[in-house]
């Protein structure tokens, strides 16, 4: 498929404050009567720029690929028209890894949470160039997918790959990985399921591999010293990482299985 009219041209998103609230709003369909704990957000949304490609692949894709959000159990089976290993993916940034992945395996489902525009239409984008059928989209707040979505189980993967590290000290408490969410993630693996984490930012590698290494749940894959495991085969090299590489920048990743 051939790029539409005008590609590289941008449309402005609707306008939305940069300082955007950090707490988390009640989902909806969750009666009155029932306790929410508000969280504190992992990321801030701000007006993106979505290019004329990008919206032209949600008007073509989206029907098919886009899953709408709702404090119910997930049908997997259904959303993705058949019975297969299902790998959830928080944050997937432009979609480059994401297609690359579902390329290369495609006997595995791949549930994709992204919050920001931009990034969920280059993925439908990816999806329709390379003809791809094994991915399906939320945009939406992983942490609540997780919490009202998912069944403690259902899962065979999860993916996180460069989150936003958060440099500052005081934000440290926005960083996704937390002790409460790897224990969500680990209740909802299945045994011998697996959580595969990647950052380039040293810190936050250490802070990764001390609090998954405490949740119970887990094991990790690597006997290396300091624990970080080989790139498995199936993660591409970014161009942003390739980049980083060069300049001498450090990557790590972190796999563990559920026990």
């Amino acid at each position: 498929m051939g790029p539409a009219p005008g590609h590289g041209r941008a449309l402005q998103s609707p306008p939305m404050t940069e300082n955007a609230p950090i707490e988390a709003p009640k989902p909806k369909g969750i009666p009155a009567d029932v306790p929410f704990l508000r969280t504190v957000k992992s990321y801030v949304l701000r007006a993106g720029r979505t290019t004329i490609g990008q919206a032209k692949a949600y008007e073509l894709y989206g029907p098919a690929n886009l899953l709408p959000y709702a404090p119910l159990s997930l049908g997997a089976s259904a959303a993705f028209g058949r019975k297969a290993p299902l790998i959830l993916e928080i944050g997937f940034g432009m979609g480059e890894a994401t297609a690359h992945i579902a390329r290369v395996r495609p006997d595995d489902n791949f549930l994709c949470c992204e919050v920001h525009e931009a990034g969920v239409g280059a993925l439908l984008k990816r999806i329709g160039e390379q003809d791809l059928h094994n991915i399906r989209i939320l945009r939406h707040d992983a942490v609540e997918v997780i919490d009202h979505m998912l069944r403690p189980g259902v899962l065979d993967g999860v993916h996180i790959f460069f989150p936003d590290p958060w440099h500052k000290t005081k934000h440290y408490k926005r960083r996704l990985i937390q002790p409460e969410l790897v224990n969500k993630l680990a209740q909802r693996l299945k045994p011998g399921g697996y959580l595969h984490c990647a950052t380039d930012w040293q810190p936050y590698a250490q802070q990764m591999m001390e609090v998954i290494s405490a949740e119970p749940l887990l094991a990790n894959t690597s006997d290396a010293m300091g624990g970080y495991a080989t790139k498995p085969d199936y993660r591409p090299l970014t161009k942003f990482e390739n980049r980083g590489l060069k300049l001498g920048h450090g990557v790590w990743d972190l796999v563990f299985r559920r026990v």
